[in-house]
Order: C-alpha cells, then structure tokens, then sequence
C-alpha cells in the first residue's frame, strides 16, 4: 500500500465527567464560544480530511451522540483507568491497520494544520509514534518532551518527575498522538498500570517504541495555544477568552470595523463581509451572516441569522431570521424562527415578527406584533398592530397585500386578508377579508353619557363631601 493511500482514522477521548466543572454533563460538552469542545475536535479532524472517527464514551454517551455529526461511533470506557485503557476500548477499530489520530475531546484548539503537518512527518520519519507537541513560555504542569542529538524524541517527562535541566525545556506534550496501528496493536498489552495512579498511560507507548529501536517524531504545532484545554471553570472561561479574542482579530484582519471589543462574543462559523461595523455589547451565534456596511449593535444578539448589506440591527434579538438590504431593526426588536424581512424595511421600538414575511419597503414602527403572516411591500404598520393568530387550538395566517394601511390598535383575527392599498381604521378588529383599496372600520360607535362618572365613580363623590 502506497503511504499516502493508508487509511487514516481518529480516536476522541471523551469519558471524563463534569465534576470538576461542577456539571451533571460530560466535560467534553462544556461550550467555547457556544460550541462544545468535542464538536471543536470533531470539526478540525474533519477539515483534516479525517472523517472516520472513533469517540470514546463514559456513561452518558447519549449526550455525546447528540454533540457531534451522525457518522462518528462509539465505544465505551466503564472505568476511568487512563487514556491508554481508553484506547483499548477501541482496540477492534485498528482491524484494518492504517495510521491512528489519538485526540483528547477537551482541547478544543488542535488545527487540521497541525494535523497534516504531525502526519506528513509520521509518514517521511518512518515513525511508529509522531507526537503533536506545542513550545510554551511557560510549560508548568506538562510532561517534557526530551530529544536526543538527531531530533528523535526519546522520552516524556512529567513535570514532577522532571530534573532542573529538564523543567527548563520549552517543549511539551498536550497529549495528541499519530500511531501506526501496527506498533499500537503489540504496545497496548505491554501497557501497565504500576504507577501512582494505578492508571495504564498512552505516554508510555513512547518508551516502548524506543526501546524496540522504532523511531518516536515530534512535530511542533505553530500555535502554542494548540495545548490548552480544560479540567475546570476557570480554565474553560481562559479557553472562551482566548478563543474570542483570536476570532476579533481575525475578523478585523479581513476589514470588519469593531472600534471597542468590550461585551462582543462572535461564534467561530460567524461570516462577516468587509466594513461591517459591530458595536460592543453584540453576540453573533451559530451560522450568523452578515453583510459589508451593515451595523450590527450596540447590545445585539443573534443566532443562525442573516443581515443583508447596509442594515443596522440595534439593541434587538434575532433568531433563524434574515433581514435584507439597507433595512432597520430595533431598538428592542425582536425576530423570531423564520422571519425574513425584504430590502429597506423599518421595524422600530418593541416590535416582534414571528415566522412571516414581510415586503420592501414596509414600516412597522412601534408596539407592533406580527406573527404567521405574509406582508407586502410598502405597508405601513401603525401603533399597536397585533395578529391575534393563535385561537388556543390552531395557528392561522395573516396576508396583507402591498401598499397597505394598517391603522394603530388594529386587531386582525385570521385566517384573514388585507388587499391591496387596503386601510383599517385605528381601533378596528378585523375578522372578514378586506379587499383592495377599501377601507375596514369595526370600532364600536362612540356614545356620550353626561354627567356618569359624577354619579357612577366613588371618590368623585368623596371629593365633594
């Protein structure tokens, strides 16, 4: 088999629990940049063209399942006893031989870079192991890496066990692996737990590689932050830090404006196009995309949703929604799962959509609730509009035509359409078809009764006393 058609594989290890994040949930589930760190791993083995991987699961692989893409499989760990007997979980996936990628499903930051660069030197050494190391300035709490003259590592050293010559090595080993299935299927049997900790260790692999005069490579990743990863809150509140202000930088180098960082959380699959401004105290989720020229915030929140070019979306919410060009929402807006707004719509001051449409042009200014509803371009929304669509057994649709008047206080009850350049009156309820160019009253006839409130309000009475 040519090396470059050997099959490629990964393990995740991912059986740890949340205790020492103080969660009920797998610690691997713990979010950065509201993202679980497993899917982090996932998606970079994938981008590394790896995509037939392995999770190594503890006791709520259900949760995991949910976490990562349907192709990934599992295998359980029942007992916690280290990461090499959580490799031997896995043990009947190195079948069919090819090269392994042992991952840990807390260290959200491994590149596909740094992937392919680790594997291109496994297979150009000739290694049985190819660690994926990181250089740090500060490398307190990692295990050493200690080469010999040649570049060969020849051993990993844990920091306790460390001489002062050897703490003083910039080198470390976050715990990412390239194995040869071959050396991996002898090695694992001859682990042993005879340690502290009674625990059998994948870093032990190393010593048995070099002492089978098989060589052991090291590949440094460029970015030292490849080795963090999380055990506790304080360490995952450095990853999300990290992580955000990585994604700011990236975002400024491709010409978006953002003059103050303070407050801005921008997700890692967030598009944004050049001279885009994002104003703090704004969170861009999940596969948000927005548009050159648009402004987004101060205080703006949205998820999986799209800003047309030239919009300002101010101080509001948006959620599976799209908004079109040179269109305006807010302040205190809210678009709900599948509203999509047309080119140079106004929506101003507490305004909600919810899962409509509505066309260019059209000015929804304040107070107004929009819901289930088909609106066409050019409307005007007065204060107080409200779709009553919900009878409290079924949801029906609202269908306004272009060019129409909606009067302030309007109630429209549906299944009910407005038509064409149609106007209601201020104050009217709407349960019958309006046609075009009509204009609906349904308010009560005002009536005038002197003198009631005198006779009928008792402190008016009072106060005459």
């Amino acid at each position: 088999m040519e090396q470059q058609d050997r099959r490629r594989f990964a393990v995740i290890l991912a059986a740890g629990d949340g205790k020492r994040m103080g969660s009920d949930r797998p610690k691997v589930l713990c979010e950065v940049l509201f993202k679980p760190m497993l899917r982090w791993v996932e998606d970079a083995c994938r981008a590394a063209g790896i995509d037939e991987l392995y999770i190594i699961a503890g006791d709520q692989q259900d949760l995991l399942e949910q976490a990562v893409s349907p192709g990934c499989r599992f295998f359980r760990q029942p007992e916690r006893r280290g990461t090499g007997h959580a490799v031997m979980m896995a043990s009947e996936a190195f079948a069919q031989g090819g090269d392994l990628l042992v991952l840990n499903g807390d260290a959200p930051f491994v590149s596909p870079q740094a992937i392919n660069a680790a594997y291109a030197e496994h297979l150009s050494q000739g290694c049985a192991v190819t660690l994926m190391t990181a250089k740090l300035e500060d490398p307190s709490g990692y295990g050493r890496i200690l080469r010999g003259e040649d570049g060969r590592v020849l051993a990993i050293v844990e920091q306790k066990d460390a001489t002062p010559e050897q703490l003083q090595i910039k080198e470390v080993n976050p715990g990412a692996y390239w194995f040869r299935t071959e050396f991996l299927r002898d090695a694992l049997p001859r682990l042993t737990c005879q340690n502290a900790q009674g625990e059998y260790y994948l870093t032990d692999t190393v010593g048995l590689a070099s002492a089978d005069g098989l060589r052991v490579g090291g590949c440094a990743a460029p970015d030292p932050d490849t080795a963090l990863g999380a055990n506790d809150r304080r360490a995952l509140q450095q990853l999300n830090e990290c992580a955000r202000r990585r994604i700011i930088q990236q975002h400024l180098d491709n010409g978006v404006d953002i003059p103050f960082s303070d407050g801005i959380v921008i997700g890692p699959e967030v598009e944004i196009a050049h001279d885009a401004v994002i104003l703090p105290g704004t969170i861009l989720r999940g596969k948000t995309r927005i548009g050159a020229h648009a402004v987004i915030g101060p205080n703006s929140y949205l998820v999986d949703s799209q800003v047309g070019e030239g919009s300002h979306i101010n101080a509001s919410y948006l959620t599976d929604s799209t908004v079109g060009r040179g269109s305006s929402v807010g302040p205190f807006s809210q678009l709900r799962p599948n509203s999509h707004l047309g080119d140079g719509v106004k929506l101003g001051d507490f305004v909600e959509i919810k899962n409509s449409t509505v066309g260019d042009k059209t000015s929804v200014a304040h107070l107004t609730y929009i819901g289930d509803s088909d609106v066409g371009a050019y409307c005007n929304f007065g204060c107080g509009v409200v779709t009553a669509n919900y009878d409290g057994n079924q949801k029906y649709r609202t269908t306004i035509g272009d060019r129409a008047f909606i009067g302030c206080n309007t109630n429209l009850v549906p299944p009910v359409t407005v038509g064409e350049g149609a106007y209601t009156a201020a104050g009217t309820t709407i349960d019958e078809d309006v046609p075009a160019g009509a204009l609906a009253i349904g308010r009560v006839h005002q009536q005038i009764k002197e003198g009631w409130s005198d006779e009928k309000i008792a402190f008016k009475k009072d106060a005459k006393k």
